[in-house]
Formats: C-alpha cells, sequence, structure tokens
C-alpha cells in the first residue's frame, strides 16, 4: 500500500517539477516559479491522497491504512418559518407641510415672532409685514364713508320732507355701500399685513429676517407637522406584482439604533416614472418624537412569506457542473460517519437563509461547518 501511494505522489510532483522547468530552476524566478506551482497543487494532492485512501479502505478490507476523520459540525433538517423581503431605501416626508406665504402682495418685514424650532398652532402671528400704507388706505376710507354717510342722512332728512328728488336720495345711500365695501378692502389689505400660521406643526426653516421684501413663492418660512409623518420610496417596476396596498413592511432608522416600526403599505403609484423605471409607495407611520421629517428610513418590503419550509444556511450552499447541492452526514456499514453529497433544487434566499425545495430529507443531518473541501465518502467525526 505505501508502494502504491509513494508511486502516486512521486508522479504527481515529477509532472509539477516537469512544468516548472520550463524555466532554469537555477535562477531566483525558476525556484519561485517552482515553489508557486508546487503550493498551488498542494491541496489538490492531498485532496486525491485521501480520497484513495478512503476507496482502497472500502475496497479493502485486510487494508491496514487509517481513515483520516474530518472535523465538522451537524445540524439536522427541519422545517422552519421563511420570509423574504424586498431591500430599499426611503425618506420620511410630513402628512402636512406648508410653505408660508403672505396672503396679498407681502412687504417688508418689520417683525419676526417665532424661531426655528418653536411649535405653533393654526392661527399664530408669524410675521409683521410694513402696513403704513396700508393703515393710510383705512384711514381714508373712513373719511369717505363718514362723508358718504353725513350726506346720505342729509338726502334722506330732505326726502322724508318730500324735498329734493328720488335719484339724490338713491345716490347718496349707494354712495354709502360703495364706501362700506372700499373700507372693508382696506381692512382686509391691512391685514394681509399680518402672516399667520396656515396648519399646526413646528417651524422647519426661516430665512426670512427683518427689513428683507416677504413676497408670494419666496420659500422663506416652512411649518411641518411632524405628529403626521410618512415613508416615500420608490420601487422598480420589476416588483410591481409583489409590492400591493396592504403589503407588510419593516422600517429601520440608520439614525436611531434599535428603532423599527412595522406597518403596511396605504398607498401605491399608478404610472411609471419614465426615467427611473418606478413607481411611488407610501407608508404612513406611528407618531414617534425621535422620527424626523426627511430622515432616511430603510424599508424592508415583504413579498413572500412561508410557515413550514426547509431552509439552510446559504454559506452550506455549493455548485458543481450539475447543479448545486450541500453535504450531509450518514453512517458507513460499520457505524461510522462520512459525507454524503446531495444535489438540491431552492426557492427564495434572503439574508443568511435560502429555501430549500427539493433534495432534502426531514432529519437528515446537514454539515454546516468543515463542508469546505469535503469529498463522497469521506470520513467525518463530529466538533
Amino acid at each position: 500500500m505505501k508502494k502504491i501511494m509513494t508511486v502516486v505522489t512521486i508522479s504527481l510532483l515529477s509532472l509539477l517539477v516537469s512544468c516548472a522547468s520550463k524555466k532554469d530552476p537555477s535562477t531566483l524566478d525558476g525556484k519561485k516559479a517552482l515553489l508557486a506551482q508546487l503550493k498551488g497543487q498542494q491541496d489538490g494532492i492531498s485532496k486525491q491522497i485521501d480520497s484513495l485512501e478512503a476507496q482502497i479502505s472500502r475496497m479493502d478490507t485486510t487494508s491496514k491504512v487509517a481513515k483520516k476523520a474530518k472535523l465538522v459540525a451537524l445540524a439536522p433538517v427541519a422545517n422552519s418559518a421563511f420570509t423574504h423581503y424586498i431591500d430599499l431605501q426611503g425618506n420620511v416626508n410630513a402628512e402636512n407641510m406648508s410653505w408660508i406665504s403672505p396672503r396679498g402682495q407681502g412687504g417688508v418685514v418689520r417683525s419676526v415672532l417665532v424661531k426655528q424650532g418653536d411649535n405653533v398652532h393654526k392661527g399664530q402671528l408669524l410675521l409683521k409685514l410694513d402696513d403704513a400704507v396700508q393703515r393710510n388706505s383705512l384711514a381714508n376710507a373712513q373719511i369717505q364713508l363718514d362723508h358718504a354717510k353725513d350726506l346720505y342722512q342729509r338726502r334722506k332728512n330732505l326726502w322724508d320732507q318730500k324735498i329734493g328728488t328720488e335719484v339724490d336720495y338713491i345716490n347718496a345711500k349707494n354712495a354709502v355701500d360703495q364706501s362700506e365695501t372700499q373700507l372693508k378692502l382696506a381692512q382686509d389689505q391691512l391685514d394681509f399685513t399680518n402672516v399667520y400660521a396656515d396648519i399646526d406643526g413646528s417651524v422647519d426653516n426661516i430665512t426670512v429676517k427683518v427689513g428683507e421684501v416677504f413676497t408670494p413663492g419666496a420659500q422663506s418660512l416652512r411649518l411641518v407637522n411632524t405628529n403626521d409623518l410618512k415613508v416615500q420610496l420608490e420601487v422598480p417596476e420589476a416588483y410591481q406584482e409583489r409590492v400591493r396596498v396592504g403589503t407588510p413592511v419593516k422600517i429601520d432608522f440608520p439614525g436611531l439604533n434599535n428603532k423599527e416600526v412595522t406597518g403596511m403599505v396605504r398607498t401605491t403609484g399608478k404610472t411609471i416614472n419614465s426615467e427611473s423605471r418606478s413607481f411611488t409607495v407610501e407608508i404612513k407611520l406611528p407618531h414617534d418624537k425621535d422620527i424626523r421629517s426627511n430622515q432616511v428610513a430603510t424599508v424592508k418590503l415583504q413579498d413572500y412569506a412561508a410557515s413550514k419550509v426547509v431552509t439552510i444556511p446559504v454559506n452550506t450552499l455549493q455548485n458543481d457542473d450539475k447543479g448545486k447541492y450541500v453535504m450531509v452526514a450518514t453512517k458507513d456499514k460499520d457505524g461510522s460517519l462520512m459525507a454524503h453529497k446531495k444535489s438540491i433544487t431552492i426557492g427564495q434566499s434572503y439574508a443568511d437563509k435560502v429555501e430549500v425545495t427539493g433534495g432534502l430529507d426531514l432529519g437528515d443531518q446537514l454539515i454546516t461547518d468543515g463542508f469546505q473541501g469535503l469529498y463522497e465518502g469521506q470520513p467525518i467525526t463530529i466538533q
């Protein structure tokens, strides 16, 4: 037996040496080339020797070759729950957000009554604009109204005494009505110099300062209602059949340690973005003081779940020219353990687990550690 193994080893070594001899072995490059080739084939030679020993041991019961058992770890194959998620990134947005604008033409800011981070309520005064022109207009309108009322009263007194014409009386009455309308317009213009909050929330952004002009569309004062938040994300169109209203989700926030929120998809967009080839999905968030608008959210959309399936660690899955396989432990005739190769078919995979749809039986002893380099029939021992 020793003679056979020696011949095999010498033959393999001779082959390696002959390949390396293409370079002059007396030179440094030649020696490096030979060493690299020998190291590159060392594992293969050892594996072939182990395989031959195992084969000879099974074929020759009188052989004295000792079996070299490899140390492995085992885990029984059993049913378990398996869930697959689509991992995407989204953004936290407020349901109610408002850029504050003046109701009129705007004007120069005379006072700013809030600062960033302040909580405000709907109808609260935020800014005061210059109102000198509006106050002057209001005063003039009041004078005109007083004059019109006085004239009307005089015309009415004469008309009651059957003095004057009906036209004069009616014109005087119309003049009062018109003056009252002008006064109301002047009062509205004065009120427009007060800028109020149109929603409950907090001051998220404020860049306007005293002395600056505040006009419609300036986008220099924003309110956000942080009590009512949602997550928005773009989902690739390839998942449109798997992501629907009601799809369960898990949401993590990278900026918040151990903060996970569960929920479900509330709305899905009905159109595909022509540039990103995706559609918009929204998820309602429960109120949480730690979650902020514009925060990044890691979203897991659950598109598949099974309560009883066979799963294995994804790292135990191997491939050869016939397909996918795993190594399991079986017993030899003498009761000792040996490695056995099993071809399998798989389904979905997520994180460190892969679903096995065929090839494994419940109770099989899966080799979970030490499976690298195992061959069919190789003796093994448990850690």
